[in-house]
Order: C-alpha cells, then structure tokens, then sequence
C-alpha cells in the first residue's frame, strides 16, 4: 500500500511528544493526517488499542468513520458497525468515540489505550480531556502518546490555545509542568497541495467568510474565533495582579447558586466607578449551608460588604417546604440583594463594563487570581437562536460568568423612584405565605427588609 503525505503530516507522524496538536486552518490535512497515523501505528504495534474521539457519534460517522473504511485496506482491517471498533488481522484495534455531555466520559473508566486521538479538541472541555487522558495506560512497551487535531474555535479554544499555543512557537517541542512533552504543529491551507490542486475554488470561498470565521478558517488565527461572545474580552487589557483592597472602597458579593455549582465573586468599586473582581469562590456540590459557611468564612471580618446580590429565582418558594433559597440562606447568615436575572441586558452590561473608558482603560478588572471566572468569561458563545444571548452549554462554564452578570447589570438599571413602604399585608399572598411559613428567625429577616406585618 502506497500512502502520500504533505511534509506538515509527515511531521505529525514522526512526532514522539507525549501530547501533539495538529491545529489551524480548514483544508490543511489534519482529519487525514490522523488516519494515516493511525493505521500507521496499528501496524507497527501488534494488539495496540487506540481511541479516535469526537465530541458526537454522528460527526464520527460522517468523517473519520467514513473515511477509514475508505482508506484502510479491507484485506487486513474490519470495521465493526455495532460496537463501533475497528480490527485489524494483526490484533491492534480502533475505538471510535464520543463525548456530548460531560459524563459520557465515565463509559472509559475502565478503558486503557496506547494512544487517544481527538478529532476537533476544541469542541471538548477540559475536563474531558485531562479525564479522557488518564485512560492512556498499559502494560505493554508500546510509545503512549496523545494525537489531536482541531481548527481554532469552539468550548476548548482558551484551554487548548494556554495548553498548546501559547508556550512556546509553533514547532517547538517543550516541556510542560507535569513532565510532559508538548507539541503543537500548526496547519495551513496552503500546507495541503493535493486539496489546492483538486480544488482551487476552496480558498475563495473562505475568502469572503465574516472576519472571525475567515481569520480562524482561513489564517488559523487563534487569537479570535467565530461565536466568542465576549471577543473583546482580553487577558493582557482585563486582569490584573492582585492589590491590597483600600478600605473606603465599596465592597459587593455577587452570587449565582445551585447544587451543582457555586460561584460567589467579591466585586470592590474604587471612587471613580471602576470595578475590581477581586475574589472568587466557585465549588460544586455544596449545600446551602455549606455554600453559606463557605462564603462567609472567605470574608474577612473587617471587611464591610455593601450588599450580596443574587438572582430572582433564588426567592421561589419550594413546593415541598413553602421555603426559598433566599430564607435558607438567611437562615444561615447570609442575607441577599435581589438583581435581575434578564440574560440579554445582563450580557449587554458585562461588554459595558468590558469597554474602554475615556482613560482608554475599562471599567472591570479581574485579579489574576480569580482564574475560573478569567477562565469561563471569553468561553462563552453567541446562542445561534438568540444572538444576543449566550449558549447555555456546556453548562460548567456558565457559574461564574452568572454572577458577573447579576452585578453587571444591577448596576446599569435606571434609577427607580423610591415609593412609600406600605404593610407586608398588602404585599402578595406568596410573601406573606413565605412569612406564615418562615422560623423564627426567617421571620426576623423579613421583618428587617420589610417591616413588621399588620396582622401580627
């Protein structure tokens, strides 16, 4: 069998870094260049296991399925419809793939494989890949690598771009902090002569791609990729090292809660209405009292906080108890300000917030060590559906950017005029429902944000 290679997939094949990235631009090879390595290993290493990943099985089954039954020779290789494995006669085998939602990496708790491929990294979090990798293991002397080739774009694009790109140049073997070998190899359209040569239309047609798809498509661009939502978020512009707080600023919580995540950020407004994320607290499984506990004890005594905002959903009355979240919270020291919870306008305040002010610097900044919101934020992508919303999905990237935007945009509503308090009796049956329902020291924390009830 006679295989042909341009010299960027050559390069990928003969690379021996424990992890390697063959990433770029559309049209460059990479798809094809895995193939190749794989069969390639297949047949260098007898009985060797290997797993090729997308992040769904129907993109499996549209590319590199389809093209490996092609491409692979039928008199030595069997694909395998129902289990989705590829044999070959000398014993190696190809598993193929997927993970859509962040548990379906736990079907591979027990796997070992010699080498893991992922196809499109950056459609994959990081947490699937860093869990995904801990599968590569094994007895036997075969060379344990991580083969991976992706476009610039997508959920990964900010941890694969730190992971791979960033380090060190393009071609540059490196060593990562675990003792690791890192590579990254990039890919260009101009990289692939058989597809220029079969079809020299291609590059045309991403020549007229809106800016972002045409920069990441067409240029391999890592530094902008189509369906960012907040593109203009920048790490040298927006963060900061960490400073001594001044006493006289005034000091927010900002919260967004459920049992799978918390994330609690610690906002300070300086005197000219710039604000700093200064602190972050982003745990899961956390009940309210740990939540409370938790939270509480990250605020040091001495600090004053002007209030602790929260979203409206919070205040909904639980069927089973006829009790909030906001009451348990009470319960347990914490009291919450209510802000709004409209995504649209909350998104809005946040690139308000993100743009520069006369100074030609923004109104946020966020201290270097908050590296989950710093992390999430630019993760975050334009929802097709509703352009001016965000994706909700990959759901663990959301917390923390939730409860930047319940400060953002409490701070960006107009003034409202302030009304006379009236009787909690003429407030409505659900808060007094709440009220009848609430402890004894529920009930105080009502009384003290909404006075005493007439009928009591």
């Amino acid at each position: 069998m006679e295989l042909t290679v341009t010299q960027k997939q050559r390069l990928f094949l003969e690379a021996d870094a424990t992890e390697v990235l063959f990433g770029g631009a559309a049209g460059g090879g990479k798809s094809y260049g895995q193939l190749i390595d794989a069969l390639l290993y297949a047949l260098r290493y007898p009985g060797s296991r290997q797993l090729i990943l997308r992040r769904t099985y129907p993109e499996l089954e549209k590319s590199l399925i389809r093209t490996s039954r092609a491409l692979f020779p039928g008199d030595i290789y069997t694909y395998h419809a129902g289990n989705h494995c590829g044999r070959f006669c000398n014993g190696s085998l190809i598993d193929f793939g997927y993970c859509a939602d962040e548990n379906d990496v736990y079907q591979y708790q027990s796997a070992e494989y010699d080498t893991i491929r992922f196809d499109e990294l950056t459609h994959f979090t990081e947490f699937q890949y860093l869990y995904l990798v801990s599968r590569l293991r094994g007895a036997n002397p075969y060379p344990k690598r991580i083969k991976s080739s992706t476009n610039p774009g997508g959920v990964g694009h900010r941890w694969v771009k730190a992971r791979f790109i960033d380090p060190v140049p393009p071609g540059e073997t490196f060593a990562a902090p675990d003792g690791t070998t890192r590579l990254f190899l990039p890919a260009r359209l101009e990289d692939n002569c058989f597809l220029m040569a079969a079809d020299p239309g291609y590059r045309q047609r991403l020549e007229v791609l809106p800016e972002a798809q045409k920069r990441a498509l067409l240029l391999g661009d890592w530094h902008l990729f189509e369906g960012q939502y907040f593109g203009e978020f920048s790490y040298q512009t927006h963060t900061c090292e960490p400073f001594d707080i001044p006493a006289g600023w005034r000091r927010y919580r900002t919260v967004d809660y459920g049992l799978d995540r918390l994330a609690c950020l610690w906002v300070a407004l300086d005197s000219t209405g710039r604000a700093y994320v200064y602190r972050e607290l982003c745990a899961s499984n956390y009940m309210i009292s740990q939540a409370s506990e938790a939270i509480l004890s990250l605020t040091p005594p001495e600090e004053r906080i002007y209030a602790t905002l929260a979203p409206p959903d919070l205040w909904h009355r639980s069927q089973e108890s006829g009790r909030s979240k906001a009451l348990l919270f009470a319960e347990h020291g914490l009291d919450f300000t209510k802000t709004a919870n409209d995504r649209e306008t909350g998104w809005l305040a946040i690139k308000e917030w993100l743009r520069p002010d006369r100074d030609g610097y923004p109104r946020l900044q966020i201290f270097r060590c908050c590296t989950e919101l710093i992390k999430c934020l630019p993760m975050l992508q334009y929802d097709p559906a509703r352009p001016t919303d965000t994706l909700i999905t990959p759901h663990e990237i959301t917390h923390a950017p939730d409860a930047l935007r319940g400060f953002a945009i409490y701070f960006s509503r107009p003034a409202e005029e302030a009304v006379p308090e009236k009787p909690l009796s003429l407030y409505s049956p659900d808060l007094l429902a709440d009220y009848e329902a609430a402890s004894e020291s529920e009930r105080a924390y009502l009384r003290r944000r909404y006075g005493l009830p007439k009928s009591f």
